[in-house]
């Protein structure tokens, strides 16, 4: 799809201001912010200035219509260029609610039987898609050297929960029986998302260890929301100006999870789970500036109380939603790097 000529003259804009000596970003950017005893990242605060110059947010006049389009321009202009040379092909995975489209994303050079990462977009189980993750999942493919099938999982609020957690254990239980088409070792396959997408691959590790059987290799979990049903002290701190905001949370929480569903339903909220032993090993990547943070390294404190190996990871200078940045500045890209050498390793080791 062709990019609009003014969404190409703004992503142009934003990659020359990135380009500007380091005391004109900073001046364009305002003085340093600190909370918390972290201090925000260079080119994160710049990205929120543009942000609030542009007056882009998340969620767009409460319509999920235009929530949705806003974030189909904007990763025009932050997600960077499609990262190559990285392959890709249509998979149609069949379900019991009808066909999910997914995306494989394959690296050049990559032998079959390799890794392959199941991933699930975030957006808060309302917005986002492939597209929308595209440039993320190009870069965990290459840079993790393992193929990767993005998943179209079915959105809220036309398909509240558990809606989007049974297409994600159909689409990991799919990449387990075709692994050999796909490319992949049925050993050697890791769930993983960001946000939202991170809560759906937190779930379907649980799910499948405790019904037995064919189980994740590794979980690859970006600031992941794993409790819809407590307010932490991230929360509070990072209500509002880092992204996402309180606001956000409860809008995106009201779509995919509204009155009548239990919230403290391990399904939803991971964190909750009884008994958390068993899981596959564990890489989490929190973000210092994100209202979402103290629950996702509350989750790694538990799976590591309960024997599971865990690499938790705070990025205590980035925001929310930092792996959808990755055409802008060097700092998001680090972040994501560290991220895709973790998961090559884990499932190197997967055998």
């Amino acid at each position: 799809m062709a990019i609009p000529p003014q969404i190409r003259i703004q992503a142009g804009a934003a990659q020359l201001l990135y380009a500007l000596p380091h005391p004109l970003r900073r001046l364009i950017a305002g003085r340093p912010v600190r909370v918390d005893g972290q201090e925000l990242a260079l080119d994160a605060q710049l990205l929120l200035r543009l942000q609030q110059l542009s007056g882009a947010t998340l969620v767009t006049d409460n319509s999920v219509r235009k929530s949705r389009a806003a974030l189909d321009a904007s990763r025009h202009l932050v997600g960077g260029k499609p990262i190559q040379p990285v392959a890709t092909s249509e998979v149609t995975i069949p379900t019991e609610h009808g066909d999910l489209p997914a995306t494989l994303y394959t690296p050049e050079g990559l032998r079959s039987g390799s890794g392959l990462l199941v991933f699930f977009h975030g957006g808060g189980w309302v917005i986002g898609n492939r597209a929308s993750h595209d440039n993320t999942v190009r870069f965990l493919a290459k840079h993790a050297e393992v193929r990767v099938l993005s998943v179209e999982y079915r959105l809220a609020p036309e398909h509240p929960f558990p809606a989007a957690q049974e297409d994600a254990l159909a689409a990991f239980d799919f990449a387990h029986a075709k692994a050999a088409e796909l490319g992949a070792d049925p050993d050697r396959i890791a769930v993983g998302g960001d946000s939202a997408g991170g809560n759906l691959a937190a779930v379907t590790a649980q799910v499948t260890t405790r019904r037995g059987g064919p189980a994740p290799a590794f979980q690859l979990l970006f600031y992941p929301g794993v409790d819809a049903s407590k307010r932490r002290r991230s929360r509070e701190l990072f209500a509002d100006r880092f992204f996402l905001t309180d606001e956000h949370m409860t809008w995106f929480l009201d779509h995919y999870a509204p009155p009548g569903v239990d919230r403290t339903d391990p399904k939803l909220s991971p964190l909750l789970a009884d008994d958390l032993s068993g899981l596959p090993p564990a890489y989490i990547a929190t973000a210092g500036f994100d209202p979402l943070r103290d629950e996702g390294e509350e989750y790694a404190a538990r799976l590591k109380e309960a024997g599971v190996p865990v690499a938790l990871s705070r990025q205590s200078d980035l925001i929310h939603g930092y792996v959808n940045f990755l055409g802008v500045g060097t700092r998001f890209t680090e972040a994501t790097a560290e991220a895709a050498g973790a998961l090559r390793m884990g499932l190197s080791g997967a055998r």
